[in-house]
């Protein structure tokens, strides 16, 4: 009987598991769950515990200093203010954060991914020239526009997509993501940053480039060379 009711707990944790991890696969901070075995499926799958949720208080959804520009005193000119569960805990379970991206003259916000969102994106200030690139399946076409104030553009979940000040003037947007923790992966810092290093001749096939170019990329990622 014992093995019984074991093999029932069993099968429906796994299957709350799952689908826990197909709505949102973040860190979770605070939630409300119907259950006690909900809240063993986010300790287990997501490494962090559950605020009770009769403690929560106003400061758990709350986050100010979005109005303020960030610092683009960088190589790439652009800086990135989040709003996440992060920063926000009573986001966890919600699916959805945000984040402030100020951009320099000329700057930009390089090739990346969000692993876990589909981006939306509302220019405030300036003019940006945006994109993002489809799969392979779909013969990796450019989908670009020159952006306004005003303009939206949307980056669906998982592709490759960018953002770059065309202007001689700074340029903010604020952008909205359907995940609580989005994730970012910056292609050329986790290509060329990794650390330690994938092997140049790998990557110089795979790039069609000199090894020694590789290597002073690399170099230049990892060490700030």
């Amino acid at each position: 009987m014992k093995a019984i009711q074991f093999l029932i707990g069993f099968a429906l944790f796994a299957l709350a598991s799952s689908l826990a991890s197909a709505y949102d696969p973040a860190l979770f901070k605070i939630s409300v769950w119907p259950s006690l075995i909900t809240r063993m499926v986010v300790l287990f799958v997501n490494g962090k515990f559950c605020k009770d949720p009769k403690l929560a208080k106003a400061e758990d959804f709350f986050l100010s200093g979005l109005d303020k520009p960030g610092n683009t005193e960088n190589r790439l000119g652009f800086n990135v203010t989040n709003a996440n569960v992060e920063q926000i805990p009573g986001l966890n379970t919600l699916g959805t954060s945000a984040v402030r991206i100020d951009y320099a003259p000329y700057g930009q916000n390089p090739p990346h991914t969000h692993p876990r969102a589909t981006e939306i994106l509302v220019v405030l200030e300036g003019t940006l020239y945006v994109g993002f690139v489809t799969s392979n399946q779909l013969n990796n076409t450019l989908i670009a526009k020159v952006l306004n104030k005003g303009d939206v553009f949307v980056f669906p979940i998982g592709l490759i997509h960018f953002q770059v000040n065309i202007g001689n003037k700074s340029a903010v947007a604020f952008a909205g993501f359907s995940s609580q923790f989005p994730g970012v992966i910056t292609i050329a810092d986790t290509v060329f940053g990794a650390n330690p290093p994938i092997n140049p001749d790998f990557l110089g096939k795979a790039f069609q480039l000199d090894p020694k170019i590789v290597k002073d990329l690399q170099d230049k990622f990892i060490n700030g060379n």
